[in-house]
């Protein structure tokens, strides 16, 4: 396992890496129920943090050997009405309190058709990013096939949340709560600010998960909203 070093990033609150922040963090509520996860084992091997040189971080998980996907609000920079660097932008495969089975630096992105940073919510259909890198980050057999959504299936979403960013934590028991006509899959799961970029899991009628969406937006109690999977 390599040390994160210069690349290990603190919450952008200010607290240290496993402070639970003061207030409550959106996506959340009273009746959260998270876990720590083995990001070495299927299907989680395909997670991956997303962090920037300027101290930005999110969530992001592997499509292909060396193509991954993140929300693109992840990606934007506010104070410049841009979207930040390739080579600013690094993926940590496997991280966990600052081990990591692989480093990988991204050359080049693609923002989905239609999103609008400044429209966030109006777009969040299409909240997506494609992050070609360096390197295989993973192995075919490590690669985790899209699904369908429907209502009531059982769920799952892991990240690296603002309030745990130091270990892959996420909800392992939850569900899809609706479908929206945009596209946008409703879930329960808990998942708040740094999730985004996470894949939804959902168990299909064959009992093996599958991914069908990627965390973009949190509810004020627990769950939030997943972007569609380009088909």
């Amino acid at each position: 396992m390599k040390r994160a070093g210069a690349l290990l990033m603190f919450c952008l609150s200010g607290g240290g890496a496993l402070a639970v922040p003061a207030v409550a963090l959106p996506g959340l509520g009273p009746d959260s129920h998270r876990s720590v996860v083995d990001v070495n084992v299927a299907p989680w091997r395909i997670l991956g943090r997303v962090q920037t040189s300027l101290g930005g971080r999110c969530t992001g998980f592997a499509v292909a050997p060396t193509v991954m996907v993140t929300a693109a609000h992840c990606l934007w920079l506010p104070a410049t009405h841009h979207y930040i660097q390739p080579g600013d932008i690094h993926v940590l495969m496997g991280y966990a309190v600052g081990q990591y089975r692989l480093h990988a630096q991204v050359t080049q992105f693609v923002i989905a058709p239609g999103y609008d940073p400044a429209n966030e919510g109006g777009t969040a259909p299409e909240d997506r990013a494609t992050l070609i890198l360096d390197r295989q980050v993973v192995t075919p057999g490590d690669l985790v096939p899209y699904g369908v959504a429907r209502l009531g299936d059982q769920a799952m979403l892991v990240g690296y949340p603002q309030d745990r960013s130091e270990v892959p934590y996420g909800d392992i028991a939850c569900q899809i709560n609706g479908l929206a006509v945009n596209g946008l899959i409703h879930h329960d799961c808990s998942a708040t600010r740094g999730d985004s970029g996470g894949p939804l899991f959902v168990r299909q009628s064959d009992g093996e998960w599958a991914v069908v969406g990627i965390d973009v937006l949190a509810t004020s109690g627990r769950g939030g909203f997943a972007a569609p999977l380009p088909r």
